[in-house]
């Protein structure tokens, strides 16, 4: 997680990077409720408002930043929308008249600004602080319904107390989450804990997107690598949950080394934290971190560029890409091939799209207007190439890949008599595809 305790103290409490400036894109008209229009690409720790930083954030494919009001003016020149971060944007604020006065002032001054894509108003918070969050948000959405209030929870690994739900009151949560889940048990307490967690959160705060973060690149006492054991498993109760309040959800993704026991994802590393969220239906990615000094060793520091900024700006344009595409798609099954990791389901035999041979892979079905006519699949292999032998039952006879360096559907190619072909994958890497009649 992001050093939970600390990062609030540590580092600026503020977040995400730019996107589209037409009232056509992201945020509905104003009389009506916040919805999500593009797949955000984003940070945490922001740069300064400034035109040379916004410059590059537009330049490296991000599209949503943190900013405070006197910063939206900026954050429009270079067609980026916001968050807005303020000290006002605090549950306590409703407690002072005063604060209170100065928040709804706030609120009228900056809600028409054509910059303006929410409100960013905490990160990880525990489940003793839902209650007041949910006051909070429904005070900005009574007055700005057109913008959404951002809070960002912990990652399955959070303790029970982080969680605020004890082994009593998760016994609520058995019901709802598959029971074949790989090696996850119907008395499992992590899955139990966290599945309450995100109940309560999404029943007391109301929130428009789900948003977390969990940070799986680690590396041992010696310093050779290894990795997390939860991140499919967390990544499935997210989509889960979102599914259930149909709501987008948001994962915060590893850019930096800001623990002792985290190591600095490669590009073929981020690619897959990148693509693996695609394939469970997420709509956005962020990365930890942007901006900050040089112990965080997030993709700047000190102000000065890292050379992973260059891969992250390729991979941010092919995000772009396949975005418009996935944002008009819905999330139906997230399957995996064998060894399952922790939290994965493997891929059943009424599934329309199989994976035969070898290879480890990551299979997304998606539907539009409520048929299945869409899959997404990811080489779990962050080090090697691999490929996959698929079968299609989908109903039709073409089949057309979504151009990661165009964002266009390639022409349709017919599907063999056998309905079989082969999928090559990069390391990490995904492929979008759909059939059509």
């Amino acid at each position: 997680m992001k050093n939970p305790m600390n990062k609030r103290q540590n580092i600026l409490s503020v977040l995400m990077a730019g996107w589209c400036l037409c009232w056509s894109g992201w945020a509905a008209d104003a009389a009506e409720r916040w919805k999500q229009r593009d797949f955000i690409i984003t940070f945490w720790c922001p740069p300064p408002a400034t035109d040379d930083a916004l410059t590059a954030v537009a330049a490296e494919g991000f599209n949503l930043t943190s900013a405070p009001a006197e910063g939206l003016d900026a954050v429009a020149r270079h067609h980026l929308r916001a968050i807005l971060t303020s000290d006002l944007l605090d549950p306590k604020t409703l407690e002072d008249d005063a604060k209170r006065a100065k928040l709804e002032e706030l609120i009228q001054r900056v809600k028409s600004h054509p910059a303006l894509e929410g409100y960013h108003i905490t990160d990880e918070p525990g489940a003793g602080a839902f209650p007041g969050l949910g006051k909070l948000v429904a005070f900005i959405r009574e007055r700005d319904p057109a913008h959404f209030a951002y809070i960002n929870l912990f990652p399955t690994y959070a303790n029970e107390e982080q969680l605020g739900v004890s082994a009593e009151s998760a016994a609520r949560a058995r019901v709802g989450y598959p029971q074949n889940f790989a090696g996850v048990g119907t008395s499992d307490k992590t899955v139990l804990r966290y599945r309450e967690h995100l109940k309560k959160y999404i029943e007391i705060v109301q929130p428009d997107l789900l948003s977390y973060d969990h940070y799986h690149f680690l590396k041992k006492a010696d310093g050779s690598p290894t990795d997390g054991q939860q991140y499919f498993l967390n990544l499935a109760l997210i989509r889960l949950s979102a599914l259930e309040a149909h709501k987008p959800f948001l994962n915060i993704i590893q850019a930096n080394t800001i623990e002792k026991s985290w190591r600095l994802p490669n590009p073929n590393e981020l690619r897959w934290l990148v693509f693996t969220t695609m394939a469970y239906g997420g709509r956005g990615i962020s990365y930890f971190t942007y901006w900050g000094p040089k112990a965080y060793n997030g993709l700047y520091q000190d102000g000065t560029r890292t050379p992973l900024v260059s891969d992250v700006t390729v991979l941010n344009q092919e995000i772009a890409n396949f975005g418009p595409a996935l944002m008009k798609l819905d999330s139906v099954a997230t399957y995996q091939t064998a060894p399952l990791p922790l939290g994965s389901e493997s891929i059943p035999a009424t599934s329309p799209v199989q994976i035969l041979g070898e290879g480890e892979f990551v299979l997304g079905l998606f539907s539009a207007s409520g048929q299945t006519n869409a899959f997404m699949i990811v080489n779990r292999s962050y080090s090697q190439n691999a490929q996959a032998v698929v079968q299609v039952s989908i109903p039709g006879r073409k089949l057309l890949e979504l151009d990661r360096k165009t964002g266009k559907w390639s022409k349709p190619i017919k599907i063999p008599l056998n309905r079989s072909f082969n999928i090559r994958l990069a390391p990490g890497n995904g492929r979008l595809f759909s059939v059509a009649k």
